[in-house]
Formats: structure tokens, sequence, C-alpha cells
């Protein structure tokens, strides 16, 4: 099959989107396909990748390498890549990994056009609450994690009970965090939280730990490397995912949850795929229940044994192969479904000229 990927981003761009697409990618490769991608990101000139890069191609050739592909695959919709589709009607497969709306949950006209032109597409979700956002027949294929990077360290002492990762932004919910610390010490359960991360509220947090009297209960580890996130990962018991808006999906609770981690992650968006056995959900934006749910997991350590027996069988749909296999049966499908619809219009054809 060949391939023909549409990433906007890449890299030396670096996002989870972008890692995304260059698992899929290599994992297209493996499996025996031929791929190209085509990016709007410049060149840093340090690239080896298994694949044909073409960095902001000219029209022409756009169209020339649409024309070759069996299957134009976008992740989200790009709307400035999908026009070479009106003259060459190939299999259009996009992956939705996010919402299509501004981030105060409008409708732009972008948006509005998006979910219009999904009609026309064979759709893989993310999430069981993205395929129920874009609200057309849709296939949900859960995302991968860098299994290679991300796994269990036995070597590392698993002696910390707490730990945040992510972006300090107020939809990421660190100081619901803070609020659901604050909580616990007030019934007596001080456990050790670790933030990893930076972002406009780092001094906003510091701040509000001060006031509630938690400070010397909190590590503010700053910006890690990726070789650093999984020892630190495999050193905490809980991953807490907060996020106060619907996440999507949620990669770092698999990463968490690949390195040993339990994860208490807000319920809404796809988040709660992610999470699947391996954790709890909670009510996005709800400190009290967060702080009830860590409760419950700190007075009794035992609980955290019975989330990670189900650790193996949550992860072995989230191998990069499997979903890789996954995305190729779509692909494959709507192949099969253009050679259909190419004959009964010549069929149709056909039988009009009689």
């Amino acid at each position: 099959m060949r391939i023909l990927i549409y990433s906007p981003a890449f890299y030396p761009s670096i996002g989870g989107l972008e890692t995304l697409v260059s698992i899929l990618a290599h994992e297209f490769i493996a499996q025996g396909h031929e791929v190209r991608l085509v990016s709007q990101t410049p060149s840093k000139g340090d690239e080896r990748f298994p694949f044909k890069v073409i960095r902001q191609p000219s029209p022409f050739r756009l169209l020339k390498l649409v024309r070759w592909c069996d299957l134009f695959f976008q992740p989200n919709i790009s709307l400035k890549g999908i026009w070479p589709l009106f003259l060459t009607f190939k299999p259009w497969v996009v992956s939705h990994n996010n919402w299509y709306t501004r981030a105060d949950g409008r409708l732009a006209w972008q948006d509005r056009l998006k979910h219009f032109l999904v009609r026309f597409a064979n759709s893989i979700s993310v999430s069981r609450a993205v395929a129920a956002h874009i609200a057309v027949p849709s296939t949900v294929i859960p995302n991968t994690y860098r299994e290679d990077i991300f796994r269990l360290m036995p070597e590392v002492e698993r002696d910390r009970e707490l730990l945040f990762l992510g972006r300090l932004v107020s939809d990421k919910g660190a100081d619901l965090l803070l609020d659901a610390l604050a909580k616990l010490k007030a019934c007596g359960l001080t456990p050790r939280l670790t933030i990893v991360g930076g972002g406009p509220e780092k001094a906003a947090l510091h701040q509000q730990a001060e006031d509630l009297r938690v400070h010397d209960q909190i590590d503010f580890a700053g910006i890690k490397t990726h070789s650093e996130l999984p020892q630190i990962l495999n050193a905490h018991r809980i991953l807490v995912v907060p996020s106060r808006w619907h996440e999507p999906f949620g990669i770092v609770a698999l990463e968490g949850i690949a390195c040993g981690c339990t994860v208490v992650g807000s319920e809404g968006g796809g988040l709660r795929d992610a999470v699947g056995s391996c954790g709890v959900a909670f009510p996005n934006g709800d400190a009290e229940a967060l702080a009830q749910t860590l409760a419950d997991l700190l007075s009794d350590p035992g609980k955290l044994s019975v989330y990670e027996a189900h650790r193996e069988a949550h992860l072995s749909r989230h191998r990069k192969s499997e979903v890789a296999k996954a995305y190729l049966q779509v692909f494959e499908e709507a192949i099969w479904h253009r050679r259909i619809e190419k004959t009964s219009a010549r069929e149709s054809l056909g039988s009009s000229r009689l």
C-alpha cells in the first residue's frame, strides 16, 4: 500500500501529534507499506527517516504526490491540504485527535467546515468522546505510546507517592491538586507531591502552596527530558492527571501506566479511555472529589495492586504494532470501498449509454 501522510507539523517540531505520526509512519514501513510524508515544518537538516519527508511542497508537487498514493491520510483535518482530493478522488482517512472547536468551545467557520467535510472522510477517533464529538461513523482506535522509553524499571525504587506531569497552565489543573493536598493535610494525610513541568502558572502555584501551607510537601522539579521521565514515573506510586478541560485522550496516562503508576484522572473527555481499568476517575474541576479519591488510595495502598493487575491487558491494545494494524485495516477498507464506488460508477455509466 502506498500511503501519503499529510501532517502540517512534524519533526523538528515536537509534540504529542508529531510523535504519534512518527510512530505510525515507522510502523507502517515495518509492516511492509510504502510511506511518504508531507509537512509544512522546515527541516533542520539532521533528519533520518525510513520514509521520504517532503517539506513545503509546491501545489504541483502536492498534487503529484496525491496521485502517487493509494490512500491519503491526515492526522486531524487540515483544510490547506485537502484540495488535491477534489481532483484525484483518492481514498481519504482522517484520525481525529482533538476537538474541532476554539479554546473557549466556540465553533469558528473553520470548525464548521471541518465538521461538514468529515462526512466525506473515513474516520478514526482517538477516543469514544472524540467519536461522539465528530458525530459521524468512526472507528475508535486509541493512541499508542513510546513503549521503548516508558517501561517498568525494577532497579528504580518506588518510594514516592504523588506525581503531576504536564504544562503548568490552568487547563491542566495543578492548582486543583494543591487544593486537594491541603484537604488531605486537614485529614492527617501528608503525602509528598512531585510537580514536573513548566509554564506561566509556576509562580502562582508556588504562592498557592505557601498560602495553603503545603509547600514543604512539594518538589517543584521543573522541566525534565524524555530520558529522565521514565525514571521519575517509576519512582512514584500515583500519577495524578487533574485536567480541568476535557482531554481528547491523554497519552501521559499511558506513559504512567507503562511505568507502573496507578492513575487518578479527571473523567470528562477521552482521558477515561486512556486510564481504563488502571486507575480512578473523578469529576473535572472537583478538588473535594480528588482529595477523597487520593485519601482512599493513600489510606489503603493495597488497592493500588488491584489497578496494577490490569496493566498488561490494558497496554496490549495500545502497543504500536497493534495500533498500526488497526489503522491499516481502516485504510484497506477505505481503498476497497473506493474501488467498489468506481466499479459501480462505471457500470452505471455503461448502463446509461445502452
